[in-house]
């Protein structure tokens, strides 16, 4: 999602999802038990220790290590305006902050918990929504200009719970870090969205017979001020902008759409990198190439079709794609990590959340030994396509004591989380290790 810090911005590519001048890396607490009286945790969920493979295959002519990224900084406490204060500040300058997953215990992402992602200055808010406009131009047969107002009268609403979820979610369990705010599992959330389908508004302007491509742009101010860049702007085949649930939004959980979400309007890609579902919208680009808007082509929103080295330099001009449907991704919202229990629990009753992009979740299961063993958890009917799976169930502990719960989920392809962040990238996306969260019995 953009580079954060000016002086490095004009002089270097950016990448768009770089980490914030006064970002933050993944909180000490969040990854430690009760308040961190077992110290060893933080190891332990944290991921296995770094090989020394890149040092060795340096030797033997291997890419060039990227540079190390900033030491760690503490946990940052989050005050926004109808905001929860569980949030947890990843980055200041553009504003970015993710939800703890035991904030995402609810069916319904409220708007108060949902996350925030901003790439660039957030713009002014308008006096009247209904008056804001929206251009559809390119290879279009009749390019439009369309208020707020003309889409909601011209075009059939629809309402869907889609997750919408960074590009980024979960970059802080690759080894060595990926550039990039530090999310855990916590840039994502489920909410209802109210808007028209984008298809229908791009088959109004009548789509040429070259129209492969998308590109989206917004209101948001670059972060240097400069008029004459975009903070992001991103495109997408034709044929996902086409899809039933690509919507035109302006409504979050029956409100109108918030303007720290992207209200008035904003473009709703699911299954996707949140990035293609451009806030403060005013203005769609249909081409017959590919989009080449800031935050396309090198190592944005791309990952590598042939390992890396984890490490390496590269500037993914080769053996990169760019990111399409997410990774499959599960999380236990209740318990929380770090709950204590009585003594004599042994029966543990668990609730979260699963979501696999494009692709629908096959099943989900719970380990409380580290793997050995796995039980299945009950799913619950989704509303709609993109909407998360809520499992639930329960495990029976042998004893009291320490124990991590381990989920995983696995997609309808038949795909798995891996057990520890895989297909390391520059930028970090893609991470999708198991979620695992400690208790206490006794």
């Amino acid at each position: 999602m953009l580079e954060d810090v000016q002086a490095r911005d004009a002089a270097a590519e950016p990448h768009h999802d770089s980490v914030s001048e006064r970002s933050t890396a993944p909180r000490a607490s969040r990854r430690l038990l009760l308040g961190g009286s077992l110290a060893a945790l933080g190891a332990s969920l944290g991921g296995l220790p770094r090989l020394s493979i890149v040092s060795s295959a340096a030797a033997q002519g291997a890419p060039a290590a990227a540079p190390a990224a900033a030491p760690p900084k503490g946990p940052q406490p989050f005050d926004f305006p109808g905001k929860d204060k569980g949030l947890v500040l990843l980055g200041d300058r553009p504003l970015v902050a993710e939800t703890p997953e035991s904030l995402l215990n609810d069916d319904t992402t409220p708007i108060s918990k949902f996350f925030i992602r901003n790439n660039g200055q957030i713009p002014e808010p308008v006096a009247n929504a209904e008056t804001w406009q929206l251009k559809i131009e390119g290879e279009v047969e009749e390019p439009l200009t369309l208020t707020l107002a003309e889409l909601k009268s011209r075009f059939a609403a629809q309402t869907f719970r889609m997750v919408l979820e960074c590009g980024g979610n979960g970059r802080s369990f690759y080894q060595p870090a990926g550039r990039g705010n530090q999310w855990t599992n916590g840039g994502a959330g489920c909410a209802e969205w109210t808007g028209v389908r984008l298809a229908d508004v791009l088959k109004a302007a009548g789509l040429k017979a070259g129209a492969r491509f998308t590109g989206h742009f917004g209101a948001d101010p670059h972060l240097s001020g400069d008029t004459t860049r975009d903070a992001i702007s991103r495109g997408m085949p034709i044929e996902k902008a086409l899809e039933p649930h690509s919507l035109i939004v302006w409504a979050m959980n029956g409100e109108p759409l918030p303007h720290i979400h992207g209200g008035p309007l904003r473009l709703l890609v699911p299954g996707w990198p949140a990035s293609l579902s451009s806030k403060w919208l005013n203005r769609i680009l249909v081409r017959a190439t590919p989009h080449d808007g800031q935050g396309m082509g090198g190592t944005s929103y791309r990952i590598p079709t042939v390992p890396l080295i984890p490490g390496s330099n590269a500037d993914g001009k080769t053996n990169f794609t760019d990111m399409t449907s997410m990774p499959v991704r599960s999380i236990i919202t209740a318990p929380a990590n770090g709950t204590r229990l009585p003594a004599t629990t042994r029966e543990v009753a668990l609730r979260g959340a699963a979501w696999a992009g494009d692709h629908d979740v096959a099943k989900v299961e719970v380990s409380f030994d580290a793997g050995q063993r796995w039980q299945a958890m009950t799913l619950a009917k989704p509303k709609n396509r993109y909407d998360w799976v809520r499992w639930t169930g329960a495990v029976t502990l042998p004893s009291e004591g320490y124990f991590e719960l381990w989920v995983r989920a696995t997609d309808s392809r038949g795909v798995a989380q891996p057990h520890v962040a895989t297909n390391w990238n520059p930028q970090g996306y893609g991470s999708n290790p198991f979620h695992r969260t400690a208790i206490l019995v006794g």
